[in-house]
């Protein structure tokens, strides 16, 4: 995605000024978007070459979207670590929340940025919220998730069963549900991506954003600002990332038996239109 062609481009360029080489694997440029950029038995094929040349460490994204991620994550999280070579996780932990690996983790605060996009959307006058996913996403997603709920029991608002709704955005039917059920007032998106699929469907659907529901998104990629209406999400600090991600595995290279640290970044609110803070 944007977000990890980003980070790696800032790892490539750290890289290079410290006189290492990365070896990237399959980025799945010819697949569809919502698919994941390598299946297992690539990752298997290439972890396997990744110890074979005897690489210095390893930066890992781990899985998402398949019901057995967990279980895949640490099979191969493991085989690297058997043989020695560090591991830094980037973005996400290779368990759901909230259990935690004993590997270091950076990435963004996503309990924080939940928190305070519900807070905005509270703060603008919205009271029926709910969460949209797709299913088996990342623990990332389960953090942004703790963070809205929290955000609404802090204003006395209570939080309903069916807050969070897991489906295809680009499904009328699933959509027409959501807007149908209790008036809700306004949408919290795993990401971009999925409001932008979501905003398309409403408008399939005649559902006003703004004025009839806010939505808010979640990484501020690029088209973010560029669709019908532009997109309130909260921004990823990319760079910040790969520095942090990147020094980290100096350190880990340098001492293999630190403990496994967690380092989250602060995210930053981005205010379009969708939310409705520009309205008359």
């Amino acid at each position: 995605t944007e977000i990890f062609e980003t980070i790696c481009g800032e790892l490539t360029n750290l890289a290079l000024v410290r006189d290492y080489r990365l070896c990237w694997g399959d980025h799945g440029v010819n697949r569809a978007l919502d698919e994941p950029a390598m299946t297992l038995k690539e990752a298997d094929e290439l972890c396997a070459k990744f110890i074979r040349i005897g690489v210095s460490g390893v930066f890992v994204v781990p899985f998402e979207h398949q019901a057995d991620r967990d279980e895949a994550n640490l099979r191969l999280l493991k085989r690297l670590r058997q043989a020695g070579i560090p591991i830094v996780l980037i973005d996400r932990d290779a368990v759901g929340f909230p259990r935690r690996s004993e590997y270091d983790v950076v990435g963004v605060d996503n309990y924080s940025g939940g928190y305070r996009l519900a807070d905005h959307l509270i703060r603008l006058g919205a009271k029926r919220l709910v969460y949209v996913t797709k299913p088996y996403t990342a623990s990332t997603v389960d953090m942004r998730i703790a963070g809205a709920q929290s955000a609404m029991l802090a204003h006395g608002i209570e939080v309903s069963r069916d807050f969070v709704r897991v489906g295809d955005p680009t499904d009328a039917k699933f959509v027409r549900n959501i807007t149908q059920s209790g008036r809700i007032e306004a949408v919290l998106c795993t990401s971009d991506h999925i409001a932008a699929q979501l905003l398309q469907t409403f408008n399939k659907l005649k559902v006003r954003v703004p004025e009839d529901i806010r939505l808010v998104g979640f990484d501020d990629v690029r088209f973010a600002n560029l669709l019908t209406i532009p997109l309130t999400t909260m921004h990823q600090p990319c760079r910040d990332i790969a520095l942090t991600a990147f020094n980290c595995m100096m350190e880990r290279m340098a001492n293999p038996s630190l403990p496994a640290r967690s380092v989250m970044l602060p995210p930053q609110i981005i205010v379009r239109e969708t939310c409705g803070a520009y309205r008359k």
